[in-house]
């Protein structure tokens, strides 16, 4: 027993403490040791799914749309940051598109790149805030695998990707994710500060498209270094995003699907039995009528 538990920390100390993990960043908030981000998504479950939903049973759903606002601006304002530091410092003009390695150095330039992987990794974190607001506001219906799946593995990944890889090819994932949520955040922003344009706001159908077509970027983008073995980024990265990156195309293109298609079929079906249930009724009338006639 002594021997395996020496085993299992001389391991843990390969992986985080003295080879694997990024010396960069393995000092900041939440980077590196894998137990404060698993109790940060450890305690996002347990309210989201269990301790959240328990305590708002009895109670009216609170009124949290000031609070909704300023996270609604807050996130458009940092991920736009974010988007606009990747197109500087590496999407721009410096990176290449098909296979780009991590620069490991304390070059001022590498150094503001990890940095924006690290900021990308905050914003993960806060997006967790979202959920809670379902919670708060009894929107169970939001709640979805989908949603919570996205979330929690969002923060996983890229605590990934910053403890260990702060940089290089798989960064152009964090610029499309960082425009996306530009748009979506502000869609949020004006539903929230303006509840009158939510029906009017006719976009929201393209968001999910706008979701789509950047999981499926990402996954070519992902699998180019499998077909480049020369590549200075790992390889064996991709065995990671992949799956992960084709899972998460897999539930949106089946949630657009529920979403944008079956529903509106269901509803025309539904007005053509109400219109036959109609019919009938009106036919049962007259046949009544003629009946009281003949009387």
């Amino acid at each position: 027993m002594a021997t395996l538990l020496k085993m299992t920390w001389s391991g843990y100390r390969f992986v985080i403490d003295e080879t694997l993990a990024d010396p960069r960043t393995k000092t900041w908030f939440l980077v590196a040791k894998p137990y404060q981000v698993l109790c940060v998504l450890g305690l996002y479950l347990l309210f989201v799914l269990k301790i959240g939903p328990n305590w708002m049973k009895n109670r009216p759903p609170y009124n949290v749309d000031k609070l909704m606002i300023i996270h609604n601006v807050v996130q458009v304002l940092a991920c736009g940051y974010v988007f606009i530091e990747m197109i500087v410092y590496a999407w721009g003009w410096n990176y290449r598109w098909v296979c780009e390695p991590v620069d490991f150095t304390d070059h001022p330039h590498a150094m503001n790149v990890a940095g924006f992987v690290y900021h990308y990794y905050m914003l993960k974190c806060l997006d967790l805030i979202d959920t809670i607001f379902f919670v708060l506001r009894k929107k169970e219906n939001q709640i979805s695998f989908l949603h919570v799946y996205h979330h929690s593995i969002m923060v996983a990944v890229v605590w990934g990707a910053t403890t260990y890889l702060p940089g290089g090819h798989g960064t152009l994932v964090g610029m499309i994710n960082s425009f996306v949520h530009v748009v979506m955040y502000s869609y949020y922003l004006l539903t929230v500060a303006m509840p009158s344009v939510k029906n009017s706001l006719w976009w929201k159908k393209y968001i999910t498209q706008l979701q789509i077509i950047q999981l499926a970027w990402c996954c070519l983008h992902m699998a180019a270094i499998v077909f480049k073995p020369d590549c200075g980024y790992p390889r064996w990265s991709a065995i990671l995003f992949l799956p992960n990156n084709l899972c998460m195309l897999i539930l949106f293109v089946d949630f657009y699907i529920k979403k944008y298609f079956k529903k509106p079929k269901q509803k025309v079906e539904q007005v053509q039995i109400q219109n036959g249930e109609t019919k009938k009724q009106l036919f049962e009338d007259t046949i009544a009528q003629q009946r009281f006639k003949v009387i």
